[in-house]
């Protein structure tokens, strides 16, 4: 078997792990108490589930998305990406929410509507559906098949068509990252100079812009095993390059240049726990715990209440010492871990942590170790699609309910495979 088949199995699993993170934790996503989880999905998440009604800590509603309609129009370009759903946000082309915020959610300390019209975030998706962040994977993967490597211009015309026109059951929640992109798009800029940048929007540095750039490496997977990983250095640079079209964020740099070469050395068969705790002390986390930024966002009646200085102070100190998984599993329980020391918000020097704890507490095991993310709440969906690509990527089996039973999964698996195709070819990819 040569080193490019041999990966193929992995790369496989990775992907369908990938989907398979994203759809586990969507009905729970954004839950940050962890006993309304246990509530609401008896005693806990154990399979595919549909999203409930209502969702007790949303604060989609009042979202804000504000394109320049006029400059839209001028320069020929569509601005309305929320379709029915912008009824859910603010807008200025189509008003106010008609629900009124009167209320206070509690971890964040955001405005929120009363408990009966929380709607959730994925509201309407089936069991086993996958998030709007999950379908831009598709969106990508078929773009790279279609191609046969990654075309940056061809994956902007796609995404921009398939935003625009999302089609039957779309789902609700549109993330911030690309609320901006289109605010940017309306008023002119190249697609290419759309995205907004962390230190202006905070919320930008999010695990979600981690996923699609780290699928954009693993297309260097194959050239990567043909040479034990001296190539790796170019996939990493492409993955960068791809982050930038959508999240212009350092904490996301500095998360996917750890993940990648960690994703290389699992596609190559190494024993999981020794390669999640080598590349985990390339990090240092965070020295404010999830359980003292929850408090400030408190403190400050949300996020958006804290001035940019002292944002960025509580999302980029670093604690002295490296991340060691071994002395972390020994000291506390996955209890302690969640929400105490990381927090499950959507930022990558906390979820990052937190999805390689979970993966290594769970000897890479991908049913448990999805389950155990989804079960975690917060930002669940981008991290347990990080955390799938790596438990993915360990393991050369991967649990058949876990694939045939998401929404679409024929049509999945012929994307993924075709995906595959190209990746674990040793020809030029990129």
């Amino acid at each position: 078997m040569t080193p490019t088949s041999s990966i193929a199995p992995r790369l496989t699993n990775a992907l369908w792990g990938l989907f398979a993170g994203d759809a586990l934790a969507m009905p729970a996503h954004w839950y940050y108490r962890r006993d309304n989880i246990r509530e609401d999905f008896a005693g806990g998440i154990t399979c595919y589930t549909a999203p409930p009604h209502p969702h007790p800590e949303a604060f989609m509603i009042g979202m804000s998305y504000q394109p320049d309609v006029e400059a839209a129009r001028l320069n020929g370009r569509i601005y309305d990406i929320l379709g029915d759903h912008s009824r859910f946000y603010r807008t200025s082309y189509s008003g106010e929410p008609s629900i009124a915020l009167t209320d206070t959610e509690s971890e964040h300390g955001n405005t929120v509507a009363t408990p009966k019209e929380r709607y959730h975030y994925h509201h309407g998706l089936p069991a086993g559906a996958n998030t709007l962040g999950a379908r831009l994977v598709r969106v990508l993967l078929r773009s790279i098949a279609a191609r046969g490597r990654y075309d940056e211009d061809d994956f902007l015309e796609r995404f921009i068509a398939f935003m625009v026109d999302r089609g039957p059951r779309s789902d609700p929640y549109t993330e911030i990252y690309l609320r901006r992109w289109f605010e940017n798009y309306a008023g002119g800029r190249p697609p290419a100079d759309c995205a907004a940048h962390q230190r202006d929007t905070w919320s930008i540095g999010s695990l979600g812009g981690m996923v699609r750039p780290l699928v954009v490496a693993l297309l260097g997977a194959g050239a990567a095993a043909e040479s034990g990983n001296a190539a790796a250095f170019q996939p990493l640079g492409m993955a960068l390059e791809h982050q930038n079209l959508t999240h212009r964020a350092e904490n996301v740099s500095a998360a996917v240049s750890v993940t990648v070469p960690l994703l290389f050395d699992l596609l190559q068969g190494r024993d999981a726990r020794t390669v999640l705790r080598k590349h985990a002390a390339r990090i240092r986390p965070p020295a404010v715990t999830g359980k003292e930024l929850f408090r400030a966002y408190r403190d400050h009646d949300g996020p958006g209440g804290i001035p940019a200085d002292e944002m960025w102070r509580l999302h980029t100190d670093l604690a002295p010492e490296p991340l060691d998984l071994a002395r972390l599993e020994e000291k506390y329980g996955e209890d302690e871990v969640i929400l105490e020391r990381f927090a499950t918000a959507c930022y990558p020097e906390h979820g990052l942590p937190l999805a390689l704890d979970l993966a290594h507490r769970h000897d890479g095991d991908p049913r448990k170790a999805l389950l155990a993310n989804a079960n975690a709440g917060g930002d669940n969906v981008h991290r347990g699609m990080l955390l799938g690509l790596i438990v993915g990527a360990a393991n050369v089996d991967f649990p058949r309910d876990m694939q045939t039973d998401l929404q679409d999964h024929e049509k999945l698996e012929e994307e993924i495979g075709e995906f595959v195709a190209v990746a674990s070819a040793t020809k030029r990819v990129y």
